[in-house]
């Protein structure tokens, strides 16, 4: 499609908007906000992992969801995140790309380096 699904730029990493699309195009957990927030940020956690980074990095968090979202996606992001604590900033919009689509998230991550 011509963009990248994550991009280091020195010790930054930067995940672009991450919808529960499956590698088959299928909506995992359609209708279950939970399910969708869970699955995403385990996707985007994954890609910042293989950028050389860790969930303890990420410090800022863009979530945008859909007026059928409910508070239990919440849940899932707290339960990933209640240690670390990022920036987080969740705006509603009427729509994303597909109906069964409650919420994108985009995640930001600096990478730390221990001094010696």
């Amino acid at each position: 499609m011509g963009y990248s699904r994550a991009v280091r730029i020195g010790d930054f990493i930067f995940v672009g908007g991450t919808t529960s699309v499956q590698p088959d195009g299928s909506v995992y957990g359609e209708g279950d906000s939970y399910a969708q927030v869970k699955y995403i940020l385990e996707k985007q956690l994954a890609m910042i992992a293989q950028a050389g980074g860790r969930k303890e990095d990420v410090y800022e968090v863009h979530m945008f969801w859909t007026p059928d979202f409910d508070k239990s996606g919440m849940k899932a992001y707290t339960e990933l995140f209640h240690d670390v604590m990022p920036l987080c900033t969740a705006v509603t919009v009427s729509s994303l790309n597909r109906p069964s689509q409650l919420v994108e998230i985009e995640m930001s991550a600096v990478v730390h380096t221990e001094l010696s």
